[in-house]
């Protein structure tokens, strides 16, 4: 076949089979044309999931009548005149490829009047076929119908799904669009049905009661804050605390100059940010607004817009990833927040400081002992002096189970998992220790010997540079055994073989599912968790309340480095519903 133009008309259609790929993709670009106008209101109307009929109104600023034909043309645009406008985009659409493909698969009226203009306009396509401009009635503002897409292209009208799935699509865009601008409001119907409506507002707390109407109250009621800037570059948003993690990554939005992307750059930047705080396999939810200079991002990069391109992507991603590390590391037990659930020091019992005013305990029930001895102790023992309301985590009560800590503030009761908090204590204490020069330790006064497989010695030399930060120094004495002259100085030296046998065996494993990304921390995190207490062991009411006092000052330690919940509680209204008190 000898090389040839191609028609205007397959061109058009090969043009448009990259742009409009579904029904949902002609919402985005009319949407996006609705904002770009400085639209304040638009409706969306859908018929049988978009392919019936697709119609956009806005009250933008219109498009003059003499300038609907050219809206029309390929790669006629008003939003950029240049390469220098190219390089510094500002506004959503800019290549002047949407209304004509769009138009070229389907039956396209255009009714607009410019905000200055005494009557409105219109214009149709049909099937990439126009029709002259004549006048019309119609407010300041634009309306775009889309009809019967893909009826002149039968192969691409194969690949659309059912009216319910289409119109799935439809609805998740929308809602984007909707989290991307608040000062805008949105109407979507299918047919007589209303499926979203959402009105324009200001201020952080009504934008986040917009967002809880798009992703649900439990995302308004479990999300902080992000604010953040440096230079030119401001992030701002929610981020979904650990503990509202999902089991799928659909509660996940990034808005780079109020475009809507799909960036792994910026989602690995947040994937870092949680790594030691969310549970693995499972997935952070968030909205998060990156504002910068055009100039310092390329946003002509996928023809969707999709993706973009930062000038200076290591920055982008170290000032993302610092910003909400700094957001999650106030994760830490607060009485106004929603519980954990929906000083250093390791706790053995001559390191544990008694919390201020407690000095009594009650007796532990013994089945040969008298139980209303109980309740005399009880009344006989004097009231403690600490105000259960003045900590978050108030004063433990008693071990269950020798797994739990119960403990009553003044909103309720407070159960903490033990082990869970003292990892996430001993975690944050490594880690602050390492960063200010290396792990205090002491030398062992006879160096202790270990014996290893060889592949397991082997593998732990190779990690020898992690070990001595964390306060170990040691070496091999033969293929298969290790020598010990330096270890921290928080471990006895009954646990020491114990506690190596453990990290072995833990660092020996696939480092990818790990849920912390560096071989520093995961090494710090797998110590702290072999270090810190486990079941079974049995505490006194002093050394849970020093428990309760380190984790209400630890960054994160509404988590374990597993990213598991540290406690829970339950008011004394949930307390009273469950015994019909007040009935």
């Amino acid at each position: 076949m000898p090389i040839r133009v191609l028609p205007g008309e397959l061109v058009d259609q090969i043009a448009a089979g990259e742009v409009i790929e579904r029904p949902a993709s002609v919402v985005k670009e009319l949407i996006e044309n609705s904002l770009d106008a400085g639209a304040t209101h638009i409706e969306i109307d859908i018929e049988r999931g978009g392919v019936g009929l697709v119609r956009v109104r806005d009250d933008g600023r219109g498009i003059a009548a003499d300038e609907l034909s050219l809206a029309l043309a390929r790669h006629a645009t008003s939003k950029i005149a240049s390469l220098d406008d190219l390089e510094a985009v500002s506004t959503l659409g800019f290549r002047g490829e949407a209304l004509p493909s769009i138009g070229s698969v389907s039956r396209l009226r255009v009714v607009s009047r410019a905000v200055a203009a005494d009557q409105g306009a219109e214009i149709s396509v049909d099937g990439g076929a126009g029709v002259p401009v004549r006048p019309a009635a119609h407010p300041p503002g634009t309306t775009l119908e889309v009809r019967e897409l893909f009826f002149n292209v039968p192969a691409r009208r194969k690949f659309v799904k059912s009216d319910a799935t289409e119109l799935s699509h439809i609805a998740r865009l929308v809602e984007r669009l909707v989290l991307s601008r608040f000062d805008v409001s949105f109407r979507l119907r299918h047919g007589r049905r209303v499926l979203l409506d959402v009105a324009a507002v200001q201020g952080a707390d009504a934008e986040l009661t917009r967002i809880g109407k798009v992703l649900g109250a439990e995302f308004a009621s479990g999300a902080v804050a992000v604010r953040h800037a440096a230079g030119p570059v401001l992030l701002s948003g929610w981020a979904g605390l650990p503990t509202r993690s999902r089991a799928q990554p659909d509660q996940q939005f990034w808005f780079v100059n109020g475009r809507s992307v799909r960036d792994r750059l910026l989602m690995n930047a947040v994937r870092l940010a949680y790594r030691d705080v969310l549970y693995h396999g499972r997935h952070a939810a968030y909205v998060l607004y990156l504002t910068l200079d055009p100039k310092l991002v390329d946003v002509n990069a996928h023809p969707g817009k999709l993706e973009v391109r930062f000038r200076d992507s290591r920055q982008i991603h170290e000032f993302v990833f610092r910003a909400l590390e700094r957001a999650l590391q106030d994760t830490r037990p607060d009485p106004t927040a929603a519980p954990a659930a929906l000083g250093p020091g390791a706790l053995a019992a001559d390191s544990v400081r008694p919390a201020t005013g407690v000095g009594y305990a009650l007796p532990f029930y013994e089945p040969a002992r008298d139980p209303w001895r109980v309740a005399g102790a009880i009344e006989s023992s004097p009231a403690p002096a600490q105000d259960p309301g003045e900590h978050p985590l108030g004063t433990a009560l008693a071990q269950l189970h020798g797994v739990y800590i119960l403990a009553q503030n003044r909103a309720g009761l407070v159960l903490v998992d033990m082990h869970a908090a003292h990892e996430r204590v001993l975690y944050e204490r490594f880690k602050a220790e390492r960063a200010a020069g290396s792990i205090p330790s002491q030398h062992l006064l006879e160096p202790l010997v270990i014996a290893l497989k060889a592949h397991q010695l082997a593998a732990l030399l190779e990690q020898r540079e992690q070990w001595q930060r964390a306060g170990f120094e040691l070496d091999a004495l033969s293929a298969t055994d290790l020598v010990l002259r330096r270890v921290p100085a928080f471990i006895g030296t009954a646990e020491i073989p114990a506690l190596v046998a453990s990290l072995v065996h833990d660092l020996s494993l696939d480092a990818d599912t790990h849920h912390l990304e560096s071989a520093a921390d995961r090494f710090l995190g797998t110590l702290a968790c072999r270090s810190a207490i486990h079941a079974h062991r049995r505490l006194t009411l002093p050394e849970m309340n020093a428990l309760l006092r380190q984790m209400e000052e630890t960054e994160r330690a509404n988590q374990c480095n597993h990213g598991r919940p540290t406690w829970t509680r339950l008011s004394l209204q949930q307390l009273d519903q469950l015994f019909l008190r007040g009935r």
